[in-house]
Formats: structure tokens, C-alpha cells, sequence
């Protein structure tokens, strides 16, 4: 089902003023995280196993400008969807910072300054299944945010809204009587996304979106995501290992791998000339369709333990390019151009 034709939402009360396109809305500063997974204390004690930490975030820097798309990709486990959680506050960084609009969110000292701020970032979950109430029906879902924030008072100022909601995710004003099982799952994550876009937000944090939909769906929802951004002047990241979803979206692009940034590059650079090693075989197990391209190489080797990194870069043990700086070295994310940085000893050197 095709949305309605969109029109720029009027501004909830409380909702920011925006701001001039292209300016910086979204700043990851330093950004890390690290998990404890140790046994229980008592057992530690008794067996004297020692502390196990996982570094699943390790010092990552990138901004996003307003209106703008940029997206993470990289295998499973590479800390893209922690990078996520930390941007929305779902997660505390163990070190550094996340700001947004140039204020960081750990400083949101009071109930109101935190209110305000979580009116302005919202979050869109992978599995629509799993994100909507079963229990509630959608008019209710989508009033939800709402109400918890008191955006508007009376009940049919609430219910004109829902319906203005509705619509914009192309689902009519009667269908926020049913229940989410009485969906298909493209109308379940339009459904998540007009609960999303409920307080008016600028940012918006997208989290596989797409992967638990069939192809044909996913790619109407992100035709729908496209047309809700030009309409409404969002800013995305996109979190996502489906290469072709991020071609179609992205403006920016930042290659993970075990917890670090590796790669970062406006879309058509890096799909055109990839540097990282890493980047280069993601692009090459993309399935191509011209009859003279070259067979398919996969990905040899798996993630190592993030428990017991690697030493130097984290990648060496997989890369065809690996010399002994690569294994003593931890490599430095570089500016190499306007538009790209690059994180590998072999691109510094000149070694292809």
C-alpha cells in the first residue's frame, strides 16, 4: 500500500525549532562501551575465574548532519546496534560522549531538559513483531508517546493526531482499531514508525529496519522512509548489514568491524573504490548480475572472540594484506580525503 501524499507536519507544542539543513545535528565523540560478562561474584570468589569484559564499542567518531542518512554496516557483532542504543541513551558509554544539536545527552540534568531531548530522538526497532504491545491496539500505540509526554490534551486533539499519523505511513484512520496481529509485518513497521514520528522528532535511529520483511515490502518502507525524511527534514542512521538497503539510503557511510569504525566515506566513493581490505570483501560477496563480473569472494574466517582480541588490527588474521605492522599495530582512523577516512596499515603504505 502506497502512503498518502506527505505534507511537513505542523510542530507539536514543546517540539524544537530545526535548524539549517547540513549543519550537524548528531556528534559521536570518543564513543566506547564494555560489557562485563564475568561470572557471578560468589563464583569467581570460590573458583577463581577472573573478570571478562567484552570491548563492544572501541572509541568511535563520527558526526551526521541534518537531513541527512548515515549508515553502519558490518557483520554480525561488530557494534553497530550498540553504537545505536548509546545515540537514543539506551545505553551509558563507558567513555566518551554522544551530542546532539551540540548539547550532550549525559548532561540532561533535569526531568524537563530529558523530556525535551527524548521528544527529539526516537528510535526504530528490527522486528515489528516484537516492538508493538499485542495487548494494545494501534490507536493506542501510536498515542502512546503522546500522552506520556503531554503533547497534546484533549482526546479528540489525540485521535485527530493519530489519525494525521496514520495516514502519513499509509494506513487509514480506522485501522488504529485493530490489533498489530490483524497486520502484515510492512504494516506493523509502518505502524512502529508513525509511533516513532508521534513527538515531532529530528533524529531518528533505525535499527535493521527492514530485515525481518520480505523483499518486496522492504522496499516499500524504505520508500516510505525516504518520503517521510524529504517531507519532515529527518536525520537517520541506519543501522544495517544489507548492503543494497544501505546504496539506496545512505548519503554516509561507516564500515564496523569488532567494535571499531574501519572505513567512513560518502556512499559513492566507497562503493566505487572501497580502501579497507574488510570493505572490499562486504562489496565482493554482493551477488552481481552482469554476466562478466567476477565470481563471488567470501569472507574467509570468522569474528574473532571479542573477549580475546586480536593483537595490533583486529582484522589481520582475515586479511590478504596483513603484514607485521597489521599484527603489532593498532591502526589509526586517518583523513585521507574530504570525504573519507580510512583505519589500515596496507592503504597507509601503499600496499594493494
Amino acid at each position: 500500500m502506497s502512503p498518502a501524499r506527505l505534507h511537513a507536519p505542523e510542530p507539536l507544542p514543546g517540539a524544537a525549532v530545526s535548524a539549517p539543513l547540513d549543519a550537524v545535528l548528531v556528534q559521536a565523540l570518543d564513543l566506547s562501551k564494555t560489557f562485563d560478562v564475568s561470572a557471578p561474584w560468589l563464583e569467581r570468589k570460590l573458583t577463581g575465574a577472573p573478570q571478562r569484559l567484552v570491548r563492544a564499542v572501541d572509541g568511535v567518531d563520527f558526526s551526521i548532519r541534518r537531513g541527512s542518512t548515515v549508515a553502519l554496516v558490518g557483520e554480525s557483532g561488530c557494534g553497530k546496534s550498540t553504537v545505536a542504543r548509546m545515540l537514543v541513551g539506551l545505553l551509558p558509554p563507558t567513555r566518551g560522549r554522544v551530542e546532539i544539536g551540540g548539547e550532550p545527552i549525559t548532561a540532561l540534568g533535569t526531568e524537563p531538559q530529558a523530556q525535551a531531548w527524548r521528544r527529539r530522538v526516537q528510535m526504530i526497532f528490527q522486528d515489528p513483531y516484537a516492538s508493538l504491545n499485542p495487548r494494545w491496539r494501534v490507536a493506542q500505540t501510536v498515542a502512546e508517546p503522546l500522552l506520556e509526554h503531554r503533547l497534546l490534551g484533549d482526546r479528540e486533539a489525540i485521535d485527530a493526531k493519530v489519525a494525521e499519523l496514520l495516514g502519513s505511513v499509509g494506513l487509514r484512520a480506522q485501522d488504529g482499531q485493530k490489533f498489530p496481529h490483524q497486520f502484515s509485518g510492512g504494516q506493523r513497521q509502518r505502524i512502529s514508525i508513525a509511533r516513532a514520528l508521534a513527538t515531532s522528532p529530528e533524529f531518528l535511529v533505525c535499527d535493521e529496519p527492514t530485515s525481518a520483511l520480505d523483499v518486496s515490502v522492504q522496499a516499500q518502507v524504505l520508500n516510505l522512509m525516504r518520503d517521510l525524511q524529504q517531507a519532515r527534514s529527518l536525520t537517520y542512521l541506519l543501522i544495517s548489514h544489507n548492503l543494497a538497503v544501505v546504496r539506496h539510503m545512505a548519503d554516509e557511510i561507516g564500515v564496523m568491524y569488532l567494535g571499531r569504525v574501519v572505513e567512513w566515506a560518502d556512499k559513492a566513493s566507497l562503493f566505487e573504490a572501497p580502501l579497507h581490505p574488510y570493505t572490499r570483501l562486504l562489496l565482493d560477496a554482493i551477488p552481481k548480475l552482469h554476466p562478466r563480473a567476477q565470481a563471488r569472494q567470501p569472507i574467509e574466517g570468522e569474528v574473532p572472540n571479542p573477549m580475546q582480541p586480536p593483537s595490533g588490527c583486529a582484522f589481520h588474521p582475515r586479511c590478504a594484506l596483513a603484514g607485521p605492522r597489521c599484527r603489532a599495530e593498532v591502526p589509526v582512523l586517518r583523513q585521507i580525503s574530504p570525504s573519507r577516512r580510512v583505519a589500515c596499515h596496507a592503504v597507509e603504505e601503499g600496499r594493494t
